[in-house]
């Protein structure tokens, strides 16, 4: 992941004459109606403290008029292409109507005019098939990026210069973002309202929208795996017990055993249930502990760690390094500010690693 950063905002000014980020959510023809409302929902909902909000969300044609919906109903749009000039970030949902996209073809006129006119340095992102738009423009190529799970092979046969994991919900590549299909948009766009804000504001919005706060980018795309049995036995209690218990050592073995199965059966029915093995479920939940935790609070980072079960210091730096690309002392300066105590202290020298 991108080292954290806030894209420069425009002159849209919310409550108490603070600058909204400006989006722009660009409706082509044969949208789905769901995730072109995924941006304008999930952002709508994001709003500080006081309840001021925090984006402002247009919605835009690339010529300004209207565009039918893959639904069978038209789309008046609130702006045309003069919005993705003045965008931040410039969202585009999937389409289900330019079939010469799946074969590589170009983008037609007015859509590749009106992408053309983005300001440099304006973030983009793609829901689903979204991404066959950047990838035609070329915004893609040399890139990571993912699209829905079902599309891959089509994608990568007619945008073979796009990096493409299709076995991830969403990539974060700094400037540019890309996300599978429908829930995935959703956890996209809580994802960026966490970098933008933090988890404060993430989870307010999440609540508001009645979804988890947070799934990570690199859990795996749900692909023919059928909903199991009611008489088989799933990890869901074993999860809801290790919540509780994040601060303590757990052992893969005491995880099997509260699940009442092998090591063998509970490592794969654990996979098959979340994406991740159990580990690296237990490493994303203390991650997200200690993120609100240096987001919130004061306590020293040796303290967050302890509480968030990675046991040192040194741990989470090392844990933060490679999930977030920055060091526990950096990320809390990011929501601190300068004038934060600890954000002014110097970063402690990195330990050698820990053995394996």
């Amino acid at each position: 992941m991108a080292e954290m950063s806030t894209p420069p905002t425009t002159a849209a000014q919310g409550y108490g004459g603070r600058a909204r980020h400006r989006i722009a959510v660009l409706a082509l023809p044969g949208f789905p109606p769901f995730e072109l409302g995924i941006p304008s929902r999930v952002f709508g909902s994001a709003v500080d403290e006081a309840g001021g909000a925090l984006y402002e969300v247009v919605v835009c044609t690339a010529d300004g008029g209207p565009v039918l919906s893959d639904s069978g109903f038209a789309l008046q749009p609130a702006a045309g292409p003069e919005a993705l000039a003045t965008a931040d970030t410039v969202i585009v949902p999937p389409t289900h109507a330019m079939p010469e996209l799946a074969h590589g073809g170009p983008l037609p006129p007015e859509v590749a005019a009106a992408i053309a006119g983005i300001r440099p340095g304006t973030r983009l992102v793609s829901i689903c098939t979204g991404s066959y738009v950047l990838a035609a423009a070329g915004l893609l190529d040399g890139r990571p990026a993912t699209t829905h799970w079902n599309l891959a092979s089509e994608f990568r046969r007619a945008y073979p210069r796009v990096r493409l994991d299709e076995d991830v919900l969403f990539v974060d590549d700094g400037d540019v973002l890309t996300s599978a299909g429908v829930s995935a948009g959703v956890d996209l766009c809580l994802h960026l309202i966490r970098r933008d804000h933090g988890a404060a504001v993430t989870n307010r919005a999440a609540r508001m929208c009645v979804v988890p706060p947070w799934r990570d980018g690199g859990q795996a795309q749900y692909i023919d795996r059928p909903v199991p049995e009611p008489t088989v036995a799933t990890t869901t209690a074993t999860r809801a017990w290790a919540l509780e218990r994040l601060a303590e050592p757990v052992t893969l073995a005491e995880l099997a055993a509260h699940a009442r199965m092998s090591l063998r059966t509970f490592t794969r029915r654990f996979r098959d249930e979340t994406g991740m093995t159990p580990v690296q479920w237990l490493t994303a939940q203390r991650l997200e502990i200690a993120r609100q935790l240096l987001e919130s609070s004061d306590l020293p980072v040796d303290l967050v760690a302890h509480r968030s079960g990675f046991g040192s210091a040194n741990s989470l730096r090392q844990h933060m390094r490679t999930a977030l690309g920055v060091s526990p002392i950096a990320y809390r300066r990011t929501f601190h500010g300068p004038g934060h105590a600890e954000s002014a202290q110097p970063e402690p020298a990195p330990a050698e690693p820990a053995p394996a």
